[in-house]
Parts: structure tokens; sequence; C-alpha cells
């Protein structure tokens, strides 16, 4: 049975803390704001003189009333004050449209540098869809709360009070009495019914992200899932989750026509009742057919607002999550971060220094123990041994994606712990064994490693890494796109294109792991000579599995366990009849083998 894990929406929404986490990004352009709410309140006090002039023009037209044609003025009035309502509605979009679309900008862009920022850890526990969807809905949900919000629930409540005030001022107050019954009922009703959809909604949310969590791993994985023949599982471990999902949007679908129905019958109810007060008043001669429509147009204007209240409430509340889930990326802790005041790598000789170094990813399980060795500056220094030994966590912890848990890593007598991430990062290039590549073009990947390189740059680097005449060869030259994770690309390819990416960087200190373990032996061999020569004067760091790409070493480690349990030249080491013997043999053997069965073949 295959459990994935999956986070389900918070129940617990804390409104007063995400609003705030909001206001800064608002109060950038209080102005603009400010300006925006004016607007509205211009555009409301135009919405609420309409039913007043109608009700006179209405009146004009009364034959007790000697008037023989209808006003002008009442007319244009109308026409004047329909227009403002929409003309000062379009001009607070227009003012408004700025600070919505910045603030979205900037709390977006901020999350996605605080997800750059945080641990190796975090990533590598990350669900790549979900997370992504939780940053596309926050974003929308800013959008969504900053227009409905300050331009529906506001606007609403402010004319509302002067509705209400005009009645009380022009009638009895029964009417006003009425219409706040009303109102009472309907908000209460629509927020205790909305209150009970939004576990629909929450189910919605949390299978949408599992959903897409599953289908972006798939599909980031498709050759895995074709070796496996996994298709069918697959499609159904989607289609779990949309099950869920259509169960929950059914329920939200058939609540949202229960919720409709309810707020229908307190609306027709309420103005049922206003209209039959209003037509007694005509009719004992208390009021005019003109505030019969007067009260009729204010009720239409009230209600039709309120029709979406439901809706309004709801999305508020799920915007609100949604951007709870995204603020709290900004919450999470980044684990490595540069110590206050810290100042950048000074490059001298480019010496490194692991003095004593201890690590565990997990504190039940110590992958380093008391490390110590130095790579002296323009010298390379390989390290060797078996899977799981701790070769590459040496890399992890010199580019300090962690922090040691004991001992130091310096380099030039500066403890990287207490230089800026930035500096330290950019004067190390490293060829990891896993290339992954962006979905771009050729010449955009190697030009990576240097943005901003000239053409000959990055065709020089081509030229080292013994990739160039391939890539002239192909259709589209240096403009050939790698597809998803370069799987375009053969694996030797990929490790090409890498291995130019870091020559064109230019590092003080380099690290190679296992960076030919993909490519064929030939290659390798052309490959091996010119990283020889490029590191020739370069400080360097080897991580490798096939000793015959370390021979060349000043010094090699040969780490067990986390140890290192011997070290010296090749040639000491085959002498000393140890570990790194014993693996050069039982390579030397399998080299022969291989070798044989080559020869058998081309005879075959």
């Amino acid at each position: 049975m295959h459990r994935r894990r999956t986070e389900p929406l918070p129940d617990n929404i804390h409104y007063g803390r995400t609003l705030k986490l909001l206001w800064p990004y608002i109060w950038r352009y209080r102005g603009r704001a400010i300006f925006a709410l004016a607007l509205m309140g211009a555009a409301k006090l135009a919405n609420v003189g309409v039913p007043l002039v109608l009700k006179d023009i209405v009146d004009s037209f009364d034959p007790s009333v000697a008037v023989l044609v209808v006003p002008a003025f009442l007319l244009l009035a109308y026409g004047v004050l329909r227009f403002l309502t929409t003309l000062f509605g379009e001009l607070r979009d227009i003012v408004f449209a700025r600070v919505i679309q910045n603030t979205m900008r900037n709390a977006a862009l901020e999350v996605f540098r605080h997800l750059h920022a945080l641990s190796l850890r975090f990533h590598l526990d990350r669900q790549t869809g979900g997370l992504s969807r939780d940053i596309e809905r926050g974003v929308s949900g800013i959008r969504f709360l900053m227009n409905f919000m300050l331009f529906n629930i506001i606007p609403t409540l402010f004319e509302i009070t002067l509705v209400m005030v005009i009645l009380l001022q022009r009638f009895d107050a029964m009417f006003s009495i009425v219409i706040a019954v009303t109102l009472i009922a309907y908000i209460t009703t629509t927020l205790l019914i909305t209150e009970w959809r939004m576990g629909f909604r929450r189910k919605m949310n949390q299978m949408d992200s599992k959903a897409n969590t599953a289908a972006i791993d798939s599909l980031i994985n498709y050759e895995t899932v074709k070796y496996f023949n996994n298709e069918a599982y697959e499609t159904s471990r989607y289609d779990d989750s949309m099950k869920q999902w259509e169960k929950a949007a059914v329920s939200s679908t058939t609540s949202l026509g229960l919720l409709n129905s309810v707020q229908g019958l307190i609306i027709a109810t309420g103005v049922t009742i206003l209209m039959f007060m209003a037509a007694d008043g005509v009719a004992k001669g208390d009021l005019t057919v003109g505030d019969l429509v007067m009260v009729n147009a204010f009720l239409l204007q009230l209600f039709i607002p309120l029709n979406f209240l439901g809706f309004v409430y709801r999305e508020i509340r799920h915007s609100l999550a949604d951007m709870e889930r995204m603020f709290a990326l900004l919450k999470t802790d980044a684990e490595i971060s540069d110590e206050p005041g810290a100042e950048d790598l000074q490059i001298t000789q480019a010496r490194v220094s692991f003095d004593h170094v201890s690590f565990a990813y997990d504190s039940r399980r110590e992958v380093l123990d008391d490390v110590s060795f130095e790579i002296p500056a323009g010298q390379t220094v390989a390290v060797v041994g078996h899977s799981g030994a701790g070769k590459s966590t040496l890399s992890r912890l010199l580019y300090r994606f962690y922090d040691v848990s004991e001992g130091s890593i310096s380099i030039d007598g500066q403890d990287i712990r207490n230089v800026t991430q930035s500096s330290l990062r950019r004067s190390i290039g490293i060829v990891p064994q896993d290339t992954v590549l962006f979905n771009d073009t050729i010449f955009y990947n190697i030009a990576y490693g240097k943005t901003g390189a000239s053409s000959e740059d990055v065709i020089r680097a081509a030229k080292h890494a013994h990739i160039h005449d391939f890539i002239e060869q192909l259709p589209d030259g240096y403009e050939s796109v790698v597809g998803e994770r370069g799987l375009k690309l053969s694996g030797g390819e990929k490790q090409r294109v890498a291995i130019a990416r870091t020559i064109l960087k230019s590092p003080s200190v380099l690290v190679f792991d296992e960076a030919t373990s993909a490519l064929d032996s030939a290659t390798e061999k052309r490959i091996q000579a010119e990283l020889e020569e490029i590191s020739s004067d370069t400080t360097t760091l080897i991580i490798a599995h096939r000793l015959s790409t370390v021979i060349h070493a000043q010094q090699i480690l040969v780490m067990d366990e986390g140890k290192i349990v011997e070290r010296g030249t090749h040639e000491q080491l085959l002498e000393q009849g140890g570990l790194y013997a014993s693996m050069w043999a039982l390579q030397k053997q399998d080299s022969g083998t291989h070798g044989r069965r080559n020869s058998n073949e081309e005879q075959d």
C-alpha cells in the first residue's frame, strides 16, 4: 500500500495576523489607497442620490401637483448621478490597480526569494506541486481580498448606513426596523450556512493540492513511470484525489443552491413587507408614489450587493486561508543564514580546511565523524570510498547547504559560517553527479554559470568540456532546447554541459562529485585530461567512486562509515594494502572482465 503525506488546510485562520502581514504591502501605496476609498465613497453617495432624484421625478407626474412639465434639471441630475456612479467606480479601479498588482507582485517575490533562502533540508522534504499551488492561490487570494473587502464589504456597509439615515428622516421608524431585521436575518443566515460550507471548500483545496502534487510528480518522473509500466497506477492515484475533490465540489455546489434559496426567501419577505407598508402609506395619503418608488429603488440597491455576501464571505475566508498558507512559508526557518555583519569571503590562495568536522542529517545517524583534512592552495585532493561513506556530504557542507554539527570548515583561514553565503558560493564551482538542467536552450544552461557571459566565452567553455562539436551538429545548435530537467540529452551530454557551465564560472575552488560517472570510457579520458588541466592550478576536491579518475591527485582520502581511514598518494595507498588497495584490485578486475566481454562481442 502506497501512502503519501498531505498537508490539510488550516481550520483556524488567524485573520488579524494574516491581514497584518498584508498591511505593509498596501501601506507603500497609502496615498493611492486613500484616494481610491474617497472615490468609492463618492460613487456610493452618487448611487444613494439616484433614488432621491427618481422620487422627485415620479412625484412631478402627480396630477395634484401643478407642474406643467417635468423639470429638466431633475432628468439631467438623474443621468449625471447614474454616470458619476459608474465613473467614480471605474476611476477607483484605475487608481487602485497599481496597489493590487504591486502588492501581489511583491508578496509573491518575497515568498519566492525566501524559498530560495531556505535550506536544502526543506527542499528535499517539499512537494513541488502542492507548494506551487499554495503560492498561486495565495497571490490570487490577495487580489480577491483587496478587491472585495475594500470595494464590496466596506462600501455596502457605508451605503446601508446612508440609506438607514435617509429612511429614518423621511419615513416611519418601522421602515428602518423592517430593513434592519431583514439585513440581520440575511447576514446571520448567510454566515452560518457559509461557515458550514467552508468544510467542503477546505476538502476541495486539500484534494486539489494533493492531485496537483501527484500529477507534477508523475510527469516529472515520466521515464520511471514508463520503465515500470505504471501508467495505470499513476492514473488511478491521480483519480483517487480527483474523486474526493469531485465529491467535495458537488457538496459545495448543492449547498450553494440551499444558501441562495434561503437568501432569496429572506429578501423577498423583507421587500414584500416594505412594499405593503409603502403602498398602504400611499393609499392613506401619507406617502407619495415617488416615496414608494424610492423605497423600492433603495431596497434593490441594498440587496443586489448583499446577494453576493455569501460568496464574498466564503471567498474572503478562503483567501485568508490561502494567504496564511503562503505567508506561512515566510515564517519557515531558513536554518542556514548569514551571521549579523557577515563579510564577503576574501580569497587569497583558496586553501580549504576541514577541522574535526562531524555531521548528522538526523540525530539518530551520524554521517561524518571527526573528519580533518586540508586542500592546499592550487592542489587536488580526492575522496573515495564505498556508497554511503559520507563523500558527497563533504561538498554539501563546503557549499554550506548545511552547517557542521561539530568542528569547522574554513577557506584561507575564514570560517565559512562567518562569511556571506553569496560570496562563498560565488567562489566555488561544482559539477554534481546528478546533473539537472533548466528547460531552456543549451546556450542558456552553459551561460547560467556566469550570467551575462558572451557567446565567445560560452563556446570556449563548451570546447573545454568537449561538447562544442556535438552542439554544432544539432539542428538548432546552441539554441537547442534540452527539455524538462535536460531529458532530451543523454546522461553524458548533460554532464558535459554541467562541466562547461562550471568552467565558465571560473571559480577559485572546484568540486567534482562523480563528474564523469555518466561518460563512456573514451570520453571520460578526454574529459579527465581536460579537468586535470583546468584544475592544475586550482584548489580542487574530487569525490569519486571510480578510482582511475583520481590517481593524479596529490592526496587521496579513503572514507568508510563517515571516517577517514586511509590517506596518501595513489602509490602510497597501494603499498599500504588496505581498503584502497582492495578497491583498486576489485575495479581493475571488473575493468578486465568488461574489456574481455567487449572484445568477445567485437569478434562475434
